[in-house]
């Protein structure tokens, strides 16, 4: 069950006034509070507060210990370990963008999260992004619907 949490799962916890809200307060503290190891990348995390404190995103965008304050937890759990790029990411990532339709613009965010996870033999991610299920062999959770979609 163990996989990558996206910035998505992140962001609605960390926002009070999204509809996801609850549901992803509820995942978050599930899969920190299991045994099973779970992940996240530089990426998602850089994602995560350039979102959080950016005004134009957010209505009350949290400055930057708040949003500090919330990865905390993540930072300091033994179940959370961050994705790092090896010496296969280049190679990797050459392939990852033969397989893509149209590589281009933001969707870089995902090919990087994509190739981390393929360089660290990690085939789960908890999204709510359905850009990732163009990568066939991942299996995508929506961990924010009541029957937790995957493919």
């Amino acid at each position: 069950m163990a996989g990558v949490i996206d910035t998505n799962i992140l962001l609605y916890a960390a926002n009070r006034n999204a509809e996801e809200h609850g549901p992803a307060v509820a995942f978050l503290n599930e899969v920190g509070t299991g045994p099973e190891p779970w992940y996240l990348t530089e990426g998602i995390l850089y994602e995560f507060l350039r979102v959080t404190t950016h005004p134009k995103v957010f209505d009350r965008p949290l400055i930057w210990s708040e949003a500090m304050r919330f990865l905390a937890p993540f930072l300091r759990s033994p179940n959370f370990q961050i994705l790092q790029a090896g010496e296969k990411h280049w190679d990797l990532l050459r392939h990852v963008l033969s397989e893509v339709s149209h590589p281009a613009g933001n969707l870089f965010f995902d090919i990087r999260t994509v190739v981390l996870m393929r360089e660290n033999g990690v085939r789960e991610i908890y999204s709510a992004d359905t850009d990732f299920l163009q990568f066939s062999d991942l299996r995508v959770i929506n961990p924010l619907r009541p029957s937790a979609s995957s493919r």
